[in-house]
């Protein structure tokens, strides 16, 4: 039996908006991760066209599918930070697994790949023939590293062995299911506004981010697969808006003093 859609990371905030997203176009997923929660329990109720298999994509696979969505591994820094290593592991032979797994069955492949990707640029906004200012030492490397050996990795399977490639480079992304407590600046705002506290910028909070609504993002993420294109696109808001607006507008939603 050929199922419609393998999605890798599908515990994880991308994951599970896209994982809702494909079973209400009606279509099979299974969705694999090494932990699950309880988002994955709601949709296992709510869909018999739902499964989930608690696996480690560093491990071999097997599933016929027609589409694969590569999104494992580890996105808040928070996280990733404790375990570089297991992260630049996931990057590598995470993504080796599901390619060998795409090269089998004739799959298409999609990579959330990330703007990490660009380091430290050199301006705003990046496009994507932008190579990049990076430091492959410094704090944050093994997320952006591991993106980056990722694309090649992929660009290597469908040169060598004809894998139908797609990668998607993400930038900032919130929406429902993010977890509060991931790191990342619009849910540590609205943490710690929900809970009364100050908001902390580093800064002076002129410095100037794009954020995308997940749905937006789910959205280009299903048109990108559906497209014959193999070369790296930037996913998110072309419009950006300072930290220091950001913290206004997340304390006025929230009405707190």
């Amino acid at each position: 039996m050929v199922i419609s859609h393998l999605v890798t990371g599908g515990s994880g905030f991308i994951g599970l908006n896209l994982i809702e997203f494909l079973l209400s176009k009606q279509d099979e997923v299974i969705a694999i991760d090494i932990k699950r929660n309880k988002f994955i329990d709601n949709l296992l109720t709510k869909y018999k066209r739902f499964k989930f298999q608690k696996l480690n994509v560093n491990k071999s696979l097997d599933f016929k599918v027609q589409n694969i969505w590569h999104l494992a591994n580890n996105a808040s820094p928070l996280n990733y930070l404790n375990d570089p290593i297991n992260t630049l592991e996931t990057s590598f032979n995470g993504t080796i697994n599901v390619l060998e797994l795409a090269k089998k069955y004739k799959s298409r492949i999609l990579l959330a790949s990330s703007s990490e990707i660009y380091g430290d640029a050199d301006f705003v906004p990046q496009k994507e023939d932008y190579n990049g200012n990076v430091n492959p030492i410094n704090e944050r490397a093994c997320y952006a590293e591991g993106k980056r050996i990722s694309e090649t990795l992929f660009y290597e399977f469908h040169n060598k062995f004809n894998v139908d490639i797609r990668i998607a480079r993400i930038f900032n992304t919130y929406g429902p299911n993010l977890n509060i407590n991931d790191g990342r600046v619009v849910c540590d705002f609205i943490h710690k506004a929900l809970d009364g506290e100050p908001l902390t910028i580093y800064g002076d909070g002129t410095q100037k981010r794009s954020f995308c609504y997940i749905s937006d993002l789910i959205d280009g993420l299903y048109k990108l697969m559906n497209k014959n294109y193999k070369y790296p696109i930037n996913l998110g808001n072309d419009e950006d808006i300072s930290i220091l607006n950001l913290a206004n507008i997340i304390k006025q939603k929230v009405d707190k003093s």
